[in-house]
């Protein structure tokens, strides 16, 4: 009966996989229907098919992972479940290149909100962000400075765009950007899938002394629908150990710090 249950399992699996590469997406209502199983069943499907990367959850169903090209932009509380372990990592190690009575941006996005959590510790230090959710975060820590300027809210984000909040952003000079990104091409260079962010992120570059880009291993070979810059733009890469070998000798040969956390 057991083995009976597990190929069970394998086929039904495999049906939901060649479903997801036709289609791009799959929702729990119509695979429960064709596959004739609960929806209970199917969610638990799909969460082990997304432990293995093979598939990405979204509300009410699951999105194909496309391999090097960021077509869609996900809303920010799928991207929190992507890697957490890596970007907690990479959070805790920003903070080492962080000085007392800093101006730093924080860009909006899963990873910058890591560095967010591990803030706590300065006495004086000034936030620029456009990231909703990280204002609210630093909101209860008396120490810290917090300035949000205008703009438009994108709710996949959580992040505020547009012509406001690029005025906003031309008003303050930084010591330190953490910028994050979706797609990270040694040739192609840093990219996201939405126009407006891009947008924003160069101008965040350009009132920046120091572009300090936070990416988990997974946005290399990448590239978005949205170009922001060169990877020569950035001074230093903080990332995981699971960064092509190549990839961390190239950027370093262009003289870009590459941490690893």
């Amino acid at each position: 009966m057991k083995r009976k249950e597990t190929k069970s399992t394998v086929s039904r699996r495999m049906l939901i996989l060649s479903q997801l590469e036709k289609n791009g997406q799959v929702s729990v209502n119509d695979l429960s229907e064709s596959l004739g199983v609960s929806s209970v069943t199917i969610r638990n499907d799909l969460e082990q098919l997304e432990k293995k990367n093979m598939l990405l959850r979204a509300r009410g169903g699951a999105m194909k992972i496309s391999q090097g090209l960021v077509g869609l932009d996900y809303p920010l509380s799928d991207k929190q479940k992507k890697h957490l372990l890596e970007k907690k990592d990479i959070g805790k190690k920003a903070i080492e290149l962080i000085e007392e009575g800093n101006t730093i941006i924080l860009d909006s996005g899963s990873t910058t909100f890591e560095i967010a959590k591990n803030l706590g510790k300065f006495e004086e230090l000034t936030v620029i962000t456009n990231a909703i959710n990280v204002a609210n975060y630093l909101a209860e820590n008396k120490n810290i400075n917090v300035i949000v300027p205008g703009g438009t809210l994108r709710k996949n984000s959580l992040s505020l765009v547009g012509i406001l909040a690029e005025k906003g952003f031309k008003n303050y000079f930084c010591d330190k950007l953490f910028l994050g990104v979706d797609g990270l091409d040694t040739s192609y260079g840093l990219s996201t899938p939405n126009i407006e962010e891009a947008h924003l992120n160069q101008i965040m570059i350009v009132m920046s002394q120091r572009v300090i880009v936070v990416a988990d291993s997974s946005k290399f070979n990448r590239r978005g629908f949205a170009f922001i810059a060169p990877v020569t733009r950035m001074h230093t890469l903080i990332t995981d150990k699971g960064i092509p070998q190549e990839e961390k000798l190239k950027l370093e040969g262009m003289g870009i710090d590459v941490l690893i956390a």
